[in-house]
């Protein structure tokens, strides 16, 4: 488990370098992330669930991560309300700060070198994407512009290039389709830049991040990280033992991925709404410092 680590932290070590020294220009982070996002991630999730049992996947892994996702979101509400007293689009970036994970840049390399296998991160991915974010943003249009437009928010998932790819991934599993090599193979091939992309492009992402800087929400983001870091693990954990009886690798699966950084999904929510920006942005980097030691710590507990 710790070289599974140790690959990845190096690779992202290497994207910061990379972003430093200027490779590439001051937009190469942002072209590997659009890359990875409309071209590799899918054709990987593609491969990947073309091939697997979803079934026993998808029958409780979805369960516990909404459980211990929409758990630790509704805890950061009620602390909200009481201590903090921010509206409610502040409040709903917080909450999504404290449950929404990082499945794509983070989660989709830890899954393949941590816990052997993509298909793991399927199920969150699509929870997340097709449930989890057009509420979000049914929400935020609500709280902020006083109304929401039903048609954007239910078709936002049908243009998500990676929920396309999954969803033709599980038609092909599940009806059983032999695809021909000549067809597959080149899916498989573009697939396997999806990882190295994806962490070279968030460790460039981390040169010239400057968390705290002017402007409020300290509280806020101190609550939002901790919860990410390690209630909501600790949630997923008596869920999937406790409820659902897993053990061994799946339990382990639903924990680590439970323990993953906040997605920059969510900041990107912030921006486009003007609001909770500040929470959202440093929420994101400071849950990926901790989640490198977090998950060293449920890997020595669990694996």
């Amino acid at each position: 488990m710790l070289i599974g680590f140790a690959i990845i932290a190096f690779v992202i070590l290497v994207g910061y370098v990379v972003g430093r020294v200027g490779i590439g220009g001051p937009s190469a982070g942002f072209v590997l992330n659009r890359i990875a996002f409309f071209v590799a991630n899918p054709a990987l999730l593609f491969t990947v669930l073309a091939k697997a049992n979803v079934h026993v996947v998808f029958s409780s892994f979805v369960l516990v991560a909404a459980i211990s996702a929409l758990a630790t979101m509704g805890i950061y509400v009620a602390v909200s309300r009481i201590a903090f007293r921010r509206p409610a689009t502040e409040t709903t970036i917080g909450a999504l700060s404290s449950g929404y994970v990082n499945i794509n840049n983070i989660g989709l390399p830890v899954a393949v070198y941590v816990l052997g296998s993509a298909t793991y991160i399927a199920p969150v991915l699509l929870l997340q994407l097709v449930v989890f974010a057009p509420i979000a943003l049914g929400i935020l249009d609500v709280t902020s512009r006083g109304h929401a437009s039903v048609r954007t928010v239910l078709t936002q998932p049908l243009r998500n290039p990676m929920i396309i790819a999954s969803l033709l991934g599980v038609v092909v599993d599940v009806t059983g389709l032999k695809l021909p090599d000549a067809i597959f193979a080149p899916f498989v091939l573009i697939g396997g830049a999806a990882v190295p992309l994806l962490l070279m492009a968030f460790g460039m992402s981390l040169h010239g991040s400057r968390p705290f800087r002017a402007g409020s929400g300290l509280r806020e983001i101190i609550v939002a990280s901790l919860l990410k870091a390690a209630i909501m693990p600790a949630i997923a954990y008596l869920i999937a033992r406790l409820v659902f009886g897993l053990h061994g690798t799946a339990l382990f699966a639903a924990v680590v991925l439970a323990a993953l950084p906040t997605a920059q999904n969510v900041y990107n929510f912030a921006s486009r709404y003007g609001r909770g920006e500040v929470i959202a942005r440093d929420t994101v980097l400071l849950t990926a410092l901790l989640a490198v030691p977090a998950l060293i710590v449920i890997a020595a507990l669990l694996a």
